[in-house]
């Protein structure tokens, strides 16, 4: 799209702050440090209609709402040089107001829905977490193929006791921000909830267990008395069953493209992103953020209920 594409309906821009700043006023609908007032001003002078302000969490986030037809590309961009230039921590995303609430959520899992990356973890446990962390960040950035390189570091893994992974769930995982806030209130509302992981199903089962996900899928390790034998059972899940696993579900709730959210870190998740109503780059490697719709570079997890219109009084925690 051209930077003077419109909307031809309403249109809406949600933004948020660093937690770590909720206090600051940054986003505080008045007050001399606020950048409020100067993004409505600024979003007002490019729109061909009036520009509504709506408050979803106290100095943390708001809605920019554009009732009339707008020019949204030039909006987000111009929106997004005033935060640059501002050097605010704050978060956009701009969409059309109509169905902004998803009815199906999809997320990967490593580096999105927990802060870590599960097959780093393992090799950790066999002194060989830097060479597996290189492979891993290769393959994120989409400058290895993603089969073959899981198949590489999955295989440096033989042997090793089946054990440790009671102890990297329990220990070594963290959920990050938001996330289960963020399943927990759309399952509370009625939208369907599913993990899709190129890791490993020892993993997807007790984080998808804990945040609240309906369902979840990813890869099986191959082992034999209680070791991992180094293979990775057929067939692997990566960047084209993600997309396959978006599709079905939307087919089987018979949804719409626009009811659709799904948001990931890596070149694995491209498709299943590009699918999406809303596909959300989250933390992103560049080629990952350049292509999908919305980015979170500096908020949580619940930066993903804002955009859906939810106010802090409606988290399900």
């Amino acid at each position: 799209m051209s930077l003077a594409t419109h909307q031809t309906e309403a249109s809406v821009a949600t933004l948020v702050a660093s937690p770590a700043l909720a206090g600051s006023g940054l986003l505080a609908a008045h007050g001399p440090g606020s950048l409020v007032p100067r993004l409505k001003m600024l979003a007002a002078s490019l729109a061909s209609g009036p520009v509504l302000t709506s408050e979803l969490a106290e100095n943390r986030a708001v809605d920019l709402v554009f009732p009339s037809p707008a020019p949204v590309d030039l909006i987000e961009a111009q929106l997004r040089a005033l935060i640059d230039e501002a050097g605010a921590p704050v978060d956009i995303i701009v969409q059309p107001a109509a169905h902004r609430r998803k009815q199906l959520f999809l997320a990967d899992m490593d580096s999105t829905m927990i802060g870590q990356e599960c097959i780093d973890e393992l090799a950790d446990f066999v002194g060989l977490k830097p060479q597996v962390s290189e492979i891993t960040e290769r393959a994120m950035r989409g400058e290895l193929a993603f089969e073959p390189a899981l198949r590489e570091r999955v295989a440096l893994l033989e042997g090793l006791d089946l054990a440790v992974v009671d102890a990297i769930v329990a220990d070594r995982l963290i959920l990050t921000p938001g996330g289960r806030e963020l399943v927990m209130t759309m399952r509370a509302n009625g939208a369907y909830t599913c993990l899709v992981s190129g890791g490993f199903t020892v993993f997807t089962g007790p984080i998808s267990q804990k945040i609240g996900f309906h369902e979840h899928h990813s890869n099986t390790l191959a082992h034999a008395d209680g070791k991992l034998t180094g293979l990775v059972i057929d067939p692997v899940l990566g960047r084209e069953a993600k997309k396959a696993t978006l599709l079905r579900l939307r087919a089987e709730l018979k949804l719409p493209p626009e009811a659709v959210m799904a948001v990931g870190d890596g070149a694995n998740d491209l498709d299943m992103l590009q699918e999406a109503g809303l596909g959300v780059a989250y933390y992103a490697k560049p080629a990952v953020a350049a292509a999908a719709s919305a980015r979170i570079n500096h908020t949580d997890l619940a930066t993903l209920l804002f955009a859906q219109g939810y106010r802090e009084d409606e988290f399900v925690r």
